[in-house]
């Protein structure tokens, strides 16, 4: 008999493969022991075992929890009224600030003129901010001794200008059936109106020592922000990416050029306004003439209506002098405020600030809106800035799409 040989007769042994590390089963530790009874699933996500937590499984996470959206939304929105509320209460430090970093702009030109004169900025910096504290010394006490006497004259004929109203015709048929003029003489005469304005010598005190403490407060933050104004933009361009960051200071330092050019332009101007206006009053012999000058030079300041308010107060202190003065007056300052506009303003600012008309009001009046008079003030320079970057960022951006 020949032996059968494998696979004819008999059938060969079978092999199980070996375990080529595929995961252990529910009752098999990795090392391939098998320990049955004990439950080692995990349940809870976190690597822990049933047989680790006595005190049972943990649930789903509250991720998805109506309540916990809700808390959070309301932690947001109270978070948001609680910054509103912070912001709101340091608003007049927020305004000193603002008013601070713009009239360092404005006096940066000046210290860059005589960097070009081969001075050291610190050096720059002093002469500047020296000259300008001595103005404002000497123009001060050159002039608030006179216009406190004027000042105090015009409220002291302030009855007797009610009183010439009174002779006035149609005034008089109005006066006659209301009393109108009597009560107001009545009033400013018996020292109300003081009272009301001021709040009497404590109000008065008060408003003064605001004022020198804000005053005082704008001087040492123009001069830190005047010193500290490269160093300043520097840290400010650091957080662009360094890819766009030339781009980027290029524009900040064209928009820093034309605030910086509107400020001190509006200063020239303002002034220019104060001294024209003072020399015809003197000239007209109109009283007060210094008082109105100098109402005349802060109120040209204002945008769009400053002008014409002190206009209006000065023409109507020319009507009391006299019918002559008053008309004067009237075609004096129509004359001098198309001089300015189309004349004294283009020469000023040139083209460091190049705004069209609506933009010009469109920024008086939202600034005027949010921060007043110091709003109307900035509107102008920062729609020219938002102008500028339209013009060379974004109208380009839509072009290419």
């Amino acid at each position: 008999m020949f032996p059968s040989l494998p696979g004819q007769g008999e059938t060969a042994p079978e092999t199980t493969p070996e375990p080529t590390g595929s995961p252990a089963t529910p009752d098999q530790s990795p090392d391939g022991v098998s320990r049955p009874g004990v439950d080692r699933v995990d349940h809870g996500g976190d690597g822990a075992m049933a047989s680790d937590r006595p005190f049972g499984l943990p649930g789903r996470p509250l991720r998805s929890n109506p309540f916990m959206f809700g808390l959070t939304g309301a932690l947001g929105v109270l978070t948001a009224w609680l910054l509103v509320q912070a912001i709101a209460s340091a608003g007049s430090a927020l305004v000193l600030i603002v008013v601070s970093l713009f009239l360092a702009i404005g006096l940066n030109p000046a210290v860059e003129a005589l960097q070009r004169r081969n001075l050291s900025r610190r050096l720059a910096i002093t002469i500047v901010f020296g000259s300008a504290i001595a103005f404002f010394v000497v123009f001060g006490l050159a002039v608030v001794p006179p216009l406190t006497e004027q000042t105090t004259g015009f409220v002291r004929q302030l009855p007797d200008y009610v009183q010439q109203l009174q002779n006035h015709p149609l005034i008089r048929s109005v006066d006659e059936r209301y009393q109108i003029l009597d009560k107001i003489q009545q009033y400013v005469a018996g020292g109300g109106l003081a009272t009301q304005m001021f709040g009497g010598l404590l109000g008065v005190a008060s408003i003064v020592i605001s004022a020198l403490f804000s005053a005082f407060t704008v001087l040492v933050l123009t001069l830190y922000f005047l010193g500290s104004l490269n160093s300043i933009k520097e840290t400010a361009y650091r957080f662009v990416p360094r890819s766009r960051r030339t781009r980027v200071r290029l524009l900040g330092d064209e928009i820093i050029n034309q605030i910086g050019g509107y400020v001190a332009g509006n200063l020239i101007i303002s002034l220019i306004a104060g001294v024209v206006t003072f020399l015809f009053l003197a000239m007209l012999k109109v009283p007060y003439a210094l008082a109105l000058a100098i109402f005349v030079a802060v109120t040209d300041l204002i945008p769009l209506v400053g002008a014409v308010i002190g206009a209006v107060v000065a023409s109507g202190v020319g009507f009391l002098s006299s019918v002559q003065a008053g008309i004067a007056c009237v075609i004096f300052f129509v004359v001098y405020q198309q001089v300015e506009n189309y004349w004294i303003s283009p020469k000023v600012f040139k083209s460091s600030v190049d705004v069209p008309p609506v933009a010009t009001i469109v920024g008086a009046l939202l600034g005027g809106a949010l921060l007043g008079i110091v709003g109307a003030l900035l509107g102008i320079p920062l729609a020219a800035a938002l102008l500028l970057l339209a013009r060379e960022v974004v109208l380009p951006r839509q072009d290419r799409l």
